[in-house]
């Protein structure tokens, strides 16, 4: 006798969730038989909290229904609304969040820092930051002095690497 199985198709924004040999077409899922439709998406990998509208054979479904031999299920992603970019101006105590939200991407404003040419701060800068970097910024109230340090160029590859896999997860 042959196993029962159902067949899910992920939507693109939930795909990054599966594993990578499973993102580009429907999944066959053998079914228990006692397993809920909930059991089965999480199992694959796909977050309830992610999903949105359940459908099997095309009709809305709740995630306890217990899915039949030859069921044809579409997990929606939840529908969240467009927003405009997010923007924030950040007070002088939030210099780290404001450097990872910038990192990521995000319009973040730090007010207590302000350019500041190479030569203002020389005398203050060890020798090799000297030499290396050219860009700096200072506390307006400390005269404290910023440069985007040598593991910048690393961190913005993790984050490029970050938008490119979600990029892919999503739309393929």
């Amino acid at each position: 006798m042959n196993q029962a199985q159902a067949v899910v198709s992920v939507a693109a924004e939930l795909r990054l969730f599966l594993r990578p040999g499973r993102r580009s077409a429907p999944v066959a899922v053998a079914l228990d038989g006692t397993s809920s439709l909930g059991h089965v998406v999480e199992s694959l990998g796909v977050p309830l909290t992610e999903a949105g509208r359940l459908l099997v054979n095309g009709e809305p479904t709740a995630p306890g229904y217990r899915p039949r031999n030859a069921d044809v299920v579409m997990v929606e992603a939840v529908r969240r609304p467009q927003l405009a970019p997010a923007r924030f101006v950040l007070d002088v105590h939030l210099g780290t969040v404001a450097r990872r939200l910038r990192l990521a991407g995000v319009d973040a404003a730090y007010v207590k820092l302000s350019p500041v040419a190479k030569a203002a701060v020389a005398p203050v800068l060890p020798p090799g930051t000297r030499r290396t970097y050219q860009t700096f910024s200072s506390c307006r109230n400390c005269g404290q002095v910023y440069w985007h340090g040598a593991h910048s160029k690393r961190l913005e590859q993790i984050i490029d690497s970050a938008v490119r896999a979600v990029s892919t997860g999503a739309n393929g």
